[in-house]
């Protein structure tokens, strides 16, 4: 398939080098190809490939190809923070769920859709792939792909293990399968990002993004064991697998929120798309307090189910879970707060900003379900009201997003590289020299 169109042929004129050599000779034109080559570069100016003097034309297809990139993934998260937030609503009506598996559908689209283009990416453009992964900025991003794993397989338990199409023998399997996506992507980014100093007067909580498929391990945990028989073995595993990968996860991603507290003391509110990466650091605090709280619930079944550690572990576990989630439930209330109050005299109004904007959603979705849990635990019916106006709004911030992105991406602010971009990684155009290819 080509991704060009070629121009209409023309007489062709002798070509200029910038290399020493003559036209003529074969053995020196064929050392300066492999000169270029050895440089990366093109011996063929793409405004001369052409031989009435015009560039070749290069199909919108494959610019959106080589413009895609990781950032693509928190729209799928965003969507998957729509049906995770409306499934906890307290009373939950039952039509509901057609709209939850809806979007959960949606979700599971975008997946496929983003892993399919930056695997065509890497086949097709690996310069660009490769620049993506090690881009300072861009790389913190790579993580986001498991990210988005994870709340498919918390769609799935809701929507295919509970109302009884997959076992729960599959879902334990795929609890496996992110626990191993998450250390085999996380640990090489850690090590490629680190590999090179970084500016701290240009930290963004966003950063941290490079250790959250570790720390939602204990979100997932929890939502595995709501399928797992509490006397079979295979859920202590999962419990403790939970706690310690959430434990991981947590005080790593806390030195990064460290950081961003020392970074806007230094250069105060952070401005433009950065002004998104606020709402990143509710993310730690709210997922780690909804994780603890929901395995201390599986705990004091559990544990005393397979006699571990003592027979009061189990109540034991669940208390100082209460407790410690309702501290970091306060903390990440502060960072919301601390994040939107400035938010709106901040942030660029650019369409070719709308990605960073997808911040909004899924890293608040750990506090806003932990309203929920509270609820119930504590018996305080205001948290099912609060947990409940939220919801809306994650929904109303949703339908806003998603239209921005669609109209970005039909005006090509958003996944479109330049041509000229696509010319220079093409590793299939032809060079064409004194008429021969």
């Amino acid at each position: 398939m080509s991704f060009y169109s070629s121009p209409k042929p023309a007489a062709l004129g002798s070509l200029h080098f910038d290399l020493p050599s003559k036209h003529d000779s074969d053995e020196n034109l064929s050392s300066s190809i492999s000169y270029a080559e050895a440089k990366g570069t093109s011996l063929v100016n793409p405004e001369q490939s052409s031989p009435s003097g015009a560039a070749p034309s290069v199909s919108r297809l494959a610019r959106r190809i080589h413009g895609w990139s990781w950032q693509a993934f928190p729209i799928g998260m965003g969507t998957g923070a729509v049906y995770v937030t409306l499934s906890g609503l307290k009373g939950h009506p039952g039509p509901l769920t057609s709209v939850e598996t809806f979007f959960f559908f949606i979700n599971l689209s975008l997946f496929i859709l983003n892993s399919s283009t930056l695997l065509l990416q890497a086949l097709l453009y690996p310069q660009q792939s490769r620049r993506l992964i090690n881009d300072p900025v861009k790389g913190v991003f790579v993580p986001l792909i498991v990210l988005s794993f994870a709340t498919i397989v918390i769609g799935t338990i809701n929507y295919g293990v509970i109302p009884g199409h997959i076992s729960p023998e599959g879902i334990y399997i795929l609890f496996w399968i992110y626990v191993f996506l998450s250390v085999f992507v996380c640990f090489p980014m850690l090590m490629i990002w680190y590999n090179k100093p970084h500016d701290l007067s240009t930290f963004t909580p966003a950063w941290a993004f490079l250790v959250f498929p570790m720390m939602l391990v204990g979100v997932v945990a929890s939502n595995v064991l709501r399928v797992l028989d509490p006397s079979d073995f295979r859920a202590v595993g999962v419990l403790f697998v939970g706690y310690f990968f959430q434990g991981v996860g947590f005080f790593i991603t806390m030195f990064y929120i460290c950081i961003y507290i020392l970074r806007i003391m230094t250069t105060g509110f952070m401005e433009g798309h950065q002004a998104n990466g606020a709402f990143v650091a509710c993310g730690p605090p709210g997922f780690t307090a909804l994780a603890l709280i929901n395995l201390g619930s599986h705990a004091r079944k559990i544990l005393p189910q397979h006699n571990l550690v003592s027979p009061l572990s189990g109540e034991i576990w669940f208390s100082s879970s209460v407790l410690i989630g309702l501290l970091l439930f306060g903390l990440a209330i502060f960072f919301f707060a601390f994040g939107l109050l400035p938010y709106w005299f901040k942030v660029h109004k650019h369409l070719s900003e709308i990605l960073g904007c997808w911040a909004l959603t899924f890293p608040n979705v750990g506090w806003i379900s932990t309203l929920r849990v509270l609820g119930d635990t504590l018996q305080i019916p205001g948290f099912f009201a609060l947990h409940a106006t939220m919801t809306f709004v994650m929904c109303t911030v949703w339908v806003v997003l998603f239209g921005l992105t669609a109209l970005a991406f039909w005006k090509g602010k958003i996944f479109l590289a330049a041509e000229a971009d696509v010319l220079r990684d093409d590793n299939r155009r032809m060079v064409v020299v004194n008429g021969t290819v």
